[in-house]
């Protein structure tokens, strides 16, 4: 469970960075929540993530949570890639 909530918490400063940054949430669910402000509704839809963390161990599925941990790592993964190709940008236009 730490790898899980070490995922979730590097998802939610990824996805901060990535907004203030110009980029928008891919999600529906999450860009709904989004509207209660940033952090708030980060933390709502990760209050979600979980629930359903702990609803997977309840019923005795981990492999739910080891999909859990990758799909995260991806989208982490996904998040950075934002950043990296934002950051490459906003210094293109500086030098222009």
């Amino acid at each position: 469970m730490a790898v899980f909530f070490s995922l979730q918490a590097l998802d939610v400063l990824t996805t901060l960075m990535g907004l203030r940054m110009g980029a928008r949430e891919a999600s529906v669910f999450v860009g709904r929540l989004l509207e209660l402000g940033p952090l708030a509704g980060l933390l709502i839809s990760k209050c979600f993530a979980v629930i359903l963390a702990a609803a997977a161990l309840g019923f005795k599925r981990p492999r739910v949570i080891v999909f859990l941990n990758l799909m995260f790592a991806v989208l982490i993964t996904w998040n950075l890639l934002m950043i990296l190709i934002a950051s490459v940008a906003t210094a293109l236009k500086a030098a222009a």
